[in-house]
């Protein structure tokens, strides 16, 4: 399974982002190996929130067609935050005083722990630092 991040969905979402075409590429490359994704519900809030006030509120649709679709066919799995994954976030986030993470990230990290996730769809390098690699063209 490989984690998708905010900056992967903007960028498969949105052709304007400065990584649409290298998301595009990895994306395309990783259905084609039938890899599964997994991202939260916070992630899903804070793409449709970017999108909605950086692009419009039809782009911001699209994303939301583009994850119902994915996760009928299977392809990803959505993890809703519950009390046990916001502890383990909270407690994450407790640990790197000298980084600069949002709340978000660490529920992010927290849910790559929970599923033994080791690589990330992302353009944030913060994956790195827990031990996550990022997926590459």
């Amino acid at each position: 399974m490989i984690f998708i991040d905010t900056g992967a969905w903007i960028a498969l979402t949105d052709k304007s982002d400065q990584y649409h075409r290298e998301a595009a590429q990895i994306y395309s490359q990783l259905k084609n190996k039938r890899k599964r994704f997994v991202t939260t519900d916070y992630i899903i809030d804070e793409t449709v929130t970017r999108l909605r006030y950086d692009t419009n509120h039809q782009i911001a649709v699209k994303f939301l067609d583009l994850v119902n679709i994915s996760e009928k066919t299977g392809t990803l799995r959505v993890t809703y935050v519950d009390e046990r994954l916001f502890q383990d976030a909270i407690s994450i986030f407790r640990q790197y005083e000298s980084a600069v993470l949002s709340f978000t990230d660490c529920v992010s990290f927290a849910t790559c722990k929970m599923h033994k996730i080791h690589e990330a769809f992302a353009f944030d390098q913060h994956f790195t630092m827990i031990g996550i690699s990022l997926s590459k063209e």
